[in-house]
């Protein structure tokens, strides 16, 4: 059985859109999925997309400064992976710069460094030198920080 959506009328599915957008940022892709769940058109969702824009409920720009600002300081994401969580999210090149730029370098070593610590700390019965490095450059490579800034930190440590 296909399940199929009832369209619940532009002005409804408006003023739930509002409340959604209202609630968290969310990015414009996440706002249009949530449309066509209403069984809303793609003109319909276009012209409420615009709405929400306009009216400053939606804004892609302050989704991907949220969004980047939030993984890095609760998750400690890189760069690397807050960049590949936005464009998977359809956020611009624009805005994803920007939200990058909103990161200074200052905190962006200090959260490596004490990430590469805390994790060096786990890894102190490995006796194997080079298996201890190779797993703490996975390890901070995998949270999304530049390779060439894992290798300095794994080469200081």
């Amino acid at each position: 059985m296909a399940f199929e959506t009832k369209n619940i009328g532009t002005e409804k599915a408006f003023q739930k859109a509002k409340y959604y957008c209202a609630y968290q940022e969310r990015s414009h892709a996440e706002v249009k999925k949530k449309l066509y769940g209403f069984g809303l058109y793609k003109i319909e969702v276009e012209l409420l997309i615009s709405q929400l824009i306009e009216e400053n409920y939606l804004n892609e720009e302050r989704f991907a400064l949220a969004f980047a600002g939030g993984k890095f300081r609760i998750k400690h994401w890189g760069k690397t992976r807050i960049k590949y969580e936005l464009k998977q999210r359809q956020v611009s090149d624009y805005s994803i710069k920007k939200a990058l730029a909103a990161i200074t370098e200052e905190d962006y070593e200090q959260t490596l460094r004490k990430l590469a610590s805390e994790k060096l700390e786990t890894l102190k019965n490995e006796k194997n030198m080079f298996a201890k490095k190779s797993k703490l450059q996975n390890y901070l490579v995998g949270k999304g920080y530049e390779f060439n800034l894992v290798g300095e930190i794994v080469r200081e440590l």
